[in-house]
Parts: structure tokens; sequence; C-alpha cells
């Protein structure tokens, strides 16, 4: 597919066939994401795709379980709207595959170390809030993504499910000091076409500075 084609055309899918993804396809897919630009080239990420029925399950119980907790300390009409969405947070235990995203920490060159006065503590301040390390990370999601679309697969990038994001962790026992779960990615074959929602006009998002 031609590129402005596939990124005009590309929609977030929730729903998905009960059809597996052959491992070439995931290899092609986590390629894409590998040769996506970071910070500093530290390609601060790591991908774990999740193509076991009964992980995929318990880490739905996880998000649900999580739900629950927060919607009982919520006043009861917040609390049963949150509940009534949860499925927006749980639609991910029916794909065949779910790539669970992780990031590494980054560490602007020279900080906190020359950190000396006010100004300085706001540019860190300001570094921080950017965050490269997640920016990048993005980068990937994206570039998986499009890689997944272009091959005929549908997929969603997810960070609803991040109230269980310890919870998750554990159940997908990847185990590491450095890398932090950020987000999912589910991926499938389609059940069902839609349209992506509209956006805004570029003349709302845009300045031109001449």
């Amino acid at each position: 597919m031609e590129f402005f084609d596939l990124i005009e055309k590309r929609y977030s899918v929730r729903k998905f066939k009960n059809i597996d993804i052959p491992d070439s396809d995931i290899e092609k897919i986590i390629g894409a994401a590998r040769i996506a630009p970071s910070g500093k080239n530290i390609q601060n990420w790591h991908f774990a795709v999740v193509k076991n029925a009964g992980i995929r399950k318990a880490m739905a119980e996880a998000v649900l379980a999580r739900i629950d907790k927060i919607a009982a300390g919520l006043p009861e009409e917040k609390g049963q709207l949150l509940k009534k969405f949860s499925r927006f947070s749980t639609f991910f235990s029916d794909a065949p595959a779910v790539v669970a995203v992780y990031v590494d920490k980054y560490i602007p060159e020279g900080y906190p170390e020359m950190v000396e006065s006010k100004d300085d503590q706001e540019n860190l301040d300001r570094i921080l809030f950017a965050e490269p390390a997640i920016q990048g990370v993005g980068g990937a999601i994206e570039q998986m993504i499009l890689a997944a679309f272009d091959l005929g697969y549908g997929a969603c990038w997810m960070t609803s499910a991040n109230n269980a994001l310890i919870d998750l962790e554990n159940i997908i026992g990847l185990k590491n000091d450095k890398f932090r779960l950020i987000a999912l990615v589910p991926v499938g074959v389609a059940d069902g076409e839609r349209k992506s929602p509209p956006r805004k006009d570029l003349s709302e998002i845009m300045t031109i500075i001449r």
C-alpha cells in the first residue's frame, strides 16, 4: 500500500477474528518498531508478544479487578460508568497476539549534576516533561501499527489498561530491572471494517512561522 494511503486508511481495531498470526508476520511488525528513531539511538524498548490465551485472559481479569477497585472508591454514578466501559480496557484478550511494550528510562546528558540555578532546574523539568524516552517508544509503536495494517492486520494502541501495570508485568513474567511496561498493542485480523474517525482540519493544528 502506498504510504499516504496507509496512514489515511489506518484505524484502531478493537474486535478481532480468531485467526492466528504467523510468527514471521509478528517478526515483520516488531522489525518495523525496531528501526524507529530514538534519542541518542538508545533504542530504549522491548516488546513481549503474548500469544498464550490463558495469559491474555489473566491480564484482562487483572485489569477488571483494578477497575472494580477504582470504581468502589468513586461516587456510585461515576463508578458504574467506569465499569460500563471496562471492555475498552480489556478487549485485548480476544486478539491472537498482544504486544506488551516496555520502556527504559532516559537520562539527559549532564543532568542532574549540572543543575546550578533555578533556570537550570526549570530547564530540566521541561526536558523531563517532554519525556524523551516515551517519545522514542511512541514512534516505535506507530511504526508497528502501520506495519501491521500494511500486512492486513488491525491493531490498537492501548493505555487504558495502565491502571494494572504492575499486575500485568507480574502476569507476563518478563522480569527486568531496567524496563517498565507502558502500553499494550493487540494485533489480529479485524472482525469488521470501519473508517477512521474525523480529524481536525489542518488549519486548527498547524502554525507556519515565517
